[in-house]
């Protein structure tokens, strides 16, 4: 059987198939949106991402400098904080930190009556290196975050809005909208970490 083997050829032959098939769909979209986009839909093989991703006009410029000045990325779910590229991660100094499994973030969330994602939004929230939020699974992540902003904690450099669901996601990314934060994100109820993780890998080739 004959097939390609070399794993930079496939990722290649990949991104040409997504350029060639979704002409159209992507014809609107700047060259750095367009490292974005073609890497959400190289992760999740679905054009209509195209459709349904939206990038604030300041969002990737925010997010170039906050990871080039080594500050850290703060993640919903494990998931996003092992697909993040190490080399590009260990290259700027840059962690990706979540804390739904601390001990004291499961203290709050109990005594609280609140999501441990909500928890750890708090958390994130105190600690000032942290500039960049991606959130891949939980809607309350992103109303917490809404909230604590609301209430004077410093605004991030930018919101990675990308949860997956049928309770809240929708809702939770058009909010975003409404909070003065560049964001990128994907409307309607798709997304999930791999999107997030997609979307993080693809702002540091742009490093």
């Amino acid at each position: 059987m004959n097939y390609i083997k070399n794993p930079m050829m496939i990722e290649e032959k990949s991104f040409d198939i997504i350029g060639e098939e979704g002409k159209e769909l992507l014809k609107d979209f700047t060259k750095e949106e367009l490292m974005i986009v073609k890497r959400i839909i190289h992760t999740t093989a679905d054009f209509e991402y195209a459709k349904l991703t939206e990038i604030h006009p300041k969002a990737i410029e925010a997010a170039k400098k906050a990871l080039r000045n080594g500050h850290h990325i703060y993640a919903d779910t494990s998931m996003i904080m092992m697909g993040v590229n190490r080399r590009k991660l260990k290259e700027f100094d840059v962690s990706v930190l979540n804390y739904v499994h601390d001990e004291d973030v499961y203290e709050t969330a109990e005594k609280e009556g609140i999501t441990r994602s909500m928890a750890g939004i708090k958390k994130a929230c105190k600690d000032d290196k942290v500039k960049i939020f991606a959130i891949g699974n939980a809607p309350t992540a992103i109303f917490q975050l809404k909230e604590l902003i609301e209430a004077g904690y410093p605004k991030p450099d930018l919101i990675i809005g990308v949860p997956v669901g049928f309770v809240g996601a929708d809702e939770s990314k058009e909010i975003l909208s409404d909070m003065d934060v560049p964001y990128i994100r994907v409307n309607g109820r798709k997304g999930g970490s791999p999107v997030a993780v997609a979307i993080i890998n693809a702002i540091f080739k742009m490093i």
